[in-house]
């Protein structure tokens, strides 16, 4: 069940094999420098029409894109190459020097040369003389390359630039975060190897000290009153694994993953009796911005866009049996290319299991004793990434009730910042003595090419309104759902309201369901703050995607990204506010429903020095789509595994049936 080596399908990530010839006919036919780094190396995916007319075992066509740039000069380009032919069909030169601007993203190298560089400075090094470091503490240093964004000063213009913050560091495994430097800042150009701009602010605050390690050794007394949680299946998972096309239940889908969105769930539909009914072309998490509220200087600038600027899918962890996962696991390994342009594979890139999620359906008829309950189970398909101190887990879920959910968890170490003694931190919460956390948001943008039973796609808008009162409503409770198609791109620009309980539906108005209406899907969002940043500011500009909660434009393959495709040091108006300029007509037609969401977090001592999971995300849930229940087909199943604990040893089957 593991993915080979040989495509089979056009949608199947490229291979290492395929990885290692597309660079290496960039190498060769551009008469690359050794210089070149290879940014994001992905399969070029082939048209829509070529996937939907594609039969198995007939010609697979294969292309890879790169962004790759040279780390002497900056030049960079965006590529693509047929393995078929072995040309090289696209060489655009990207204008990293003129207006709008836009870098490469940063890639693994800077994060080791980013050190190097700022403590070969004699100015950064007095700088930190100055608050008490010698230059035995300064070997230790931890030194943070953090993307320095957009400001509309000279020096942010056509530079590939990354902003340093330092961590002071007793020991190589302590907590950096918990000894944050503050008032020295270092603009370092990574093309000229050296820093630009140097901030040392004349006032200083103490390096907070104490220690707040997280590792095994920095807690030898653990609880002793967990006990041991197994989850097993005897005869296995229920679904089944051919190289990247996965069988659960009534959904049948292609696993995708790229170097800067990660995972990717492709062609996604439900079998209802003898058909296949599809639902999402593909779906993925396309960006993500943490802007910062803090206006110090070591804070601003903060407005990390963790996949463009980083790439979620080159930062995937290896996942960890039975720790990230459990149960009956089944690990894709995902090929990937390093900086160098060398092929390598990430190992256990991504998760797949279920999971018991509760009650499904439950009804006890008292007058009959007709007792039936059915539990809910969830296929679960998830990947985690650590971008510098923080950790997302992204989590796509697919019930028996043909829901389909995302959830992104946020965990890792907050951003930190020092605070004199005596004094209160105002841009946030104090998390501990002399330490403080920046307010800062999260935003995600999922991009969902829907398909919903064909490309013949409508989104309607719904809230509900109460009905004054009248001869229609004579006893006050009467309330009335509104209705309206969003019929261009400008009037598709929306934002939730809980007061009115706002939602969407993604319909196919050239179908009709089984009571005479458009079969569709219902888009679930929490009405959370959007961009907080004012009106005019450069993260505002930069992250308009996160200004609101949900967009829809007409399907462009070169439309692929919420902020653009060079959002790294980018000045702006790139995005979903370019694509939707155009109003163009979404009204039955092929079209991407994006959906703005995220966590607004102020900080508190729980939150340190590793922050529990919060949660973040949305729901579509099957609206007109299916003509029942689909999960009444589900059989009655008593746990044979579970025990009344108010039994001597805990015996199984002592507790009440709920199946008989």
């Amino acid at each position: 069940t593991k993915p080979s080596s040989a495509a089979v399908h056009p949608l199947d990530p490229l291979s290492e094999v395929e990885i290692a010839a597309a660079c290496r006919l960039l190498k060769t036919k551009k008469r690359l420098p050794d210089t070149t780094r290879f940014a994001f190396v992905q399969l070029e995916e082939p048209s829509k029409a070529e996937v939907m007319s594609f039969k198995p075992g007939g010609g697979c066509p294969r292309r890879a894109a790169a962004t790759i740039f040279d780390a002497k000069t900056g030049v960079t380009h965006l590529a693509v190459v047929d393995l078929v032919s072995k040309a090289v069909t696209r060489w655009d030169r990207h204008d990293t020097t003129s207006a709008p601007y836009g870098q490469p993203p940063i890639i693994i190298e800077d994060f080791f040369k980013v050190g190097d560089i700022v403590k070969a400075d004699p100015g950064w090094r007095k700088a930190v003389k100055r608050r008490g470091l010698t230059d035995k503490d300064i070997d230790l240093v931890q030194v943070d390359p953090f993307s320095a964004g957009y400001f509309g000063r000279d020096i942010d213009k056509g530079r590939r630039l990354v902003s340093a913050v330092s961590y002071y560091r007793e020991n190589i495994k302590d907590n950096g975060y918990a000894h944050p430097i503050e008032g020295v800042v270092a603009l370092v150009d990574l093309i000229a190897g050296k820093v630009v701009e140097l901030v040392d602010e004349p006032e200083i605050i103490p390096i907070p000290k104490r220690k707040r390690n997280y590792n095994r050794e920095a807690y030898p007394k653990t609880r002793t009153t967990v006990k041991p949680l197994d989850i097993v299946q005897k005869e296995g998972p229920s679904f089944t694994v051919d190289g990247w096309n996965v069988k659960w239940q009534n959904w049948d889908f292609r696993v995708g993953f790229t170097a800067r969105e990660g995972l990717v769930l492709n062609t996604l539909s439900w079998r209802d009796g003898a058909k296949a009914r599809p639902v999402i072309y593909r779906a993925s998490i396309t960006e993500m911005v943490v802007p910062y509220a803090d206006p110090t200087v070591n804070h601003f600038w903060k407005n990390a866009f963790d996949a463009g600027e980083y790439g979620l899918g080159k930062l995937a962890n290896a996942l960890e049996l039975g720790c990230d996962c459990l149960g009956q696991i089944h690990y894709f390994d995902v090929p990937a290319a390093d900086d160098m342009g060398n092929p390598m594979l990430m190992k256990n890139a991504i998760c797949m299991h279920e999971e018991d999620y509760g009650i499904l359906w439950k009804h006890y008829e008292f007058r009959n004793d007709t007792f039936e309950v059915r539990r809910s189970r969830r296929l679960v398909i998830s990947f985690f990434a650590t971008v510098g101190n923080y950790d997302y887990g992204f989590y796509w879920y697919l019930y028996q009730d043909g829901t389909i959910q995302l959830e992104a968890k946020l965990t890792g170490i907050i951003q930190t910042a020092a605070v004199a003694p005596g004094k209160p931190y105002p841009w946030g919460g104090m998390v501990a003595e002399g330490l403080g956390g920046p307010t800062h948001q999260h935003f995600f943008n999922a991009r969902l090419h829907m398909m919903v039973d064909g490309e013949t796609n409508t989104v309607t808008e719904h809230e509900f309104v109460p009905r004054p009162w009248g001869k229609d409503n004579p006893y006050g409770n009467v309330f009335d759902v509104t209705s309206r198609p969003l019929v261009t791109e400008r009037d598709a620009a929306r934002e939730a309201d809980g007061r009115t309980g706002r939602y969407w539906k993604i319909v196919n108005p050239t179908k009709k369901n089984s009571v005479g209406n458009p079969p569709g899907y219902k888009l679930i969002v929490t009405p959370s703050p959007l961009m907080l940043a004012q009106e005019g500011s450069h993260i505002r500009n930069r992250a308009g995607f996160a200004t609101k909660h949900v967009w829809v434009t007409a399907y462009d393959p070169a439309e692929r990204y919420a902020s653009g495709e060079f959002p790294n040091q980018h000045a702006g108006g790139d995005g979903l506010p370019r694509y939707i300029s155009k109003n163009r007509s979404i009204e039955s037609t092929d079209i991407v429903v994006w959906h703005s969401f995220g966590h607004t977090h102020v900080c508190k001592p729980e939150d340190f020095p590793i922050m529990p999971v919060e949660y973040a995300g949305f729901m579509l849930k099957p609206n007109g789509f299916l003509a029942e229940n689909p999960g009444m087909d589900l059989p009655p199943d008593r746990n044979a595994a579970s025990a009344d604990h108010r039994s001597e040893g805990g015996a199984a089957g002592g507790g009440s049936c709920c199946c008989d």
